[in-house]
């Protein structure tokens, strides 16, 4: 039995997956991917366009016959989340990602796989390369750092792509169809400060570890209730610091801010040996309330310590600032907000407290805030400026705000795409609207009136080290997206 993703079908679709595996391709690190989609649409001999923001067009004719449909679009980002489990040593900017078969699936030793959006960019790269397909006029377009901000959609401008249909290959669910999707914005939160540099010689030391928790995507995994390492963490912090005078001297938690953050450190700084001895005891009894309350939700959830020395670097925030700092953690919203009214099943608003991290008389505090509602967006980010405005930080700011994606059920692209999923299936697909971004509501912004819908294969937790894509769907979608182009 095969264990290499080469011998895996569709083959034109695996072997250019494998190929995206290779290169280092994190948010911010556009490059050497952007340059090798560009090198393989000029090989192919098709007409290929790179604009500023890297993004790439490459355009295909239609097979003879075919020359009469409209041009589609086929569109994915070519970026991938970076995130990989503490004890493997990864480097996303130079290390390749160790794609396997595990049984229906295919995933990735210990970090991201990258089918997010990897299978969207392999699909098009192997519709552009085939020469016996049937399809009108074609453009493969690739965008770049999506992830972190979909800097590549915002950057489009009328005329880089001619189609009147986009079909966005950046879904992760077989069988499903989506024709609208939440927007974003940034919220963030800094606090500022000088380090007190004086520690009691009988003061201990303890570096304190939360990890064990799956994580996953701020927005496709939201709804399931996992926990936030920031949130869970602080929570333990607060008391300790009330309960036993902890002083807090660093804090990590999360790295981006569309992933709901896994592990979150604390080095904590106790008054001598009988509060250190309680406070291990808390640091237990936290951890087995932790697992208590996300049973059935989480893995075990790990909540350690380790006694370290007390070095030079070692530096206390002030006492103020750390009591502000961890009530406003603990008080900001975090999660689920709201569901559709009219979708039940649907998250209309969340906010995600993505990152925190402190250094150099800095902590600084990362929110991703999404909602299908322009307006309730707005309400949950004031809140969370709000929360910290109270709390007394020194910066507070809403960035980055995206658009949404309004759904269209009337949309002509869309009753094909039903019509061609119900002869090769014998049923109806799923029409959904994501709470996840997808780039459709900002290409739309750029260049009005295109016809979108979203599908793709089955890609379960994105956004985390546990990503894998189910492999009988990546077949499913390639037939289907044949289906469509061939009309």
């Amino acid at each position: 039995m095969t264990n290499s993703i080469l011998d895996l079908a569709p083959s034109n679709i695996w072997k250019h997956f494998y190929e995206l595996t290779q290169i280092p391709r994190p948010s911010g690190q556009k490059e050497a991917v952007a340059a090798f989609i560009e090198t393989f649409g000029k090989n192919l001999g098709l007409e290929t366009v790179r604009d500023a923001a890297d993004n790439i067009c490459i355009r295909k004719p239609a097979t003879p016959g075919y020359e009469n449909r409209p041009t589609i679009i086929l569109q994915s980002h070519l970026d991938m989340v970076p995130q990989a489990n503490s004890d493997l040593d990864f480097d996303f900017t130079k290390d390749t990602v160790q794609a396997y078969i595990d049984g229906d699936w295919v995933k990735a030793k210990g970090t991201t796989l990258g089918a997010d959006n990897g299978i969207g960019v392999a699909a098009t790269m192997a519709i552009l390369e085939a020469k016996d397909l049937k399809h009108g006029p074609l453009e493969g377009l690739f965008t770049t750092d999506e992830e972190t901000g979909m800097y590549g959609a915002k950057a489009i401008r009328p005329g880089f792509i001619n189609g009147k249909i986009m079909l966005n290959l950046d879904s992760e669910q077989d069988g499903e169809l989506y024709i609208g999707c939440a927007g974003g914005a940034d919220v963030t939160a800094r606090f500022q400060y000088l380090d007190e540099t004086f520690i009691p010689k009988e003061d201990i030391a303890l570096k304190v570890s939360l990890t064990g928790l799956k994580g996953g995507h701020s927005g496709v995994d939201i709804h399931l209730g996992r926990a936030n390492a920031n949130k869970l963490l602080f929570r333990f912090l607060k008391d300790a610091q009330q309960t036993y005078g902890v002083r807090l001297s660093s804090v990590t938690g999360g790295t981006l801010r569309n992933a709901i953050p896994r592990e979150a450190f604390a080095v904590v700084v106790v008054d001598g040996k009988e509060k250190y001895e309680r406070l291990i005891e808390m640091i237990a009894g936290y951890e087995a309330l932790f697992n208590k309350e996300f049973e059935g939700v989480e893995n075990p959830i790990a909540l350690k310590y380790e006694r370290i020395e007390i070095t030079p670097n070692i530096k206390l925030i002030p006492k103020d600032i750390q009591t502000k700092l961890t009530h406003a953690l603990v008080a900001v919203p975090n999660g689920v907000i709201n569901m559709f009214a009219q979708l039940p099943t649907i998250v209309e608003t969340s906010i995600n407290t993505a990152v925190v991290q402190s250094g150099d008389g800095l902590t600084e505090i990362r929110f991703l805030a999404r909602s299908s509602s322009q307006s309730k967006k707005q309400a949950i980010c004031s809140a969370v400026e709000s929360v910290f405005q109270l709390a007394g930080a020194h910066f507070v700011e809403t960035s980055n705000d995206y658009p949404g994606w309004d759904p269209n059920p009337n949309s002509a692209i869309l009753a094909i795409m039903e019509k061609a999923f119900e002869k090769q299936r014998g049923h109806k697909p799923k029409v959904e609207v994501m709470h996840a971004g997808l780039e459709c509501g900002i290409i739309l912004s750029s260049v009005p009136g295109l016809d979108t819908v979203s599908f793709g294969p089955t890609i379960k937790y994105p956004h985390s080290p546990d990503e894998k894509v189910e492999i009988a769907s990546v077949q499913k979608f390639w037939d289907y997206l044949l289906e469509i182009l061939k009309g």
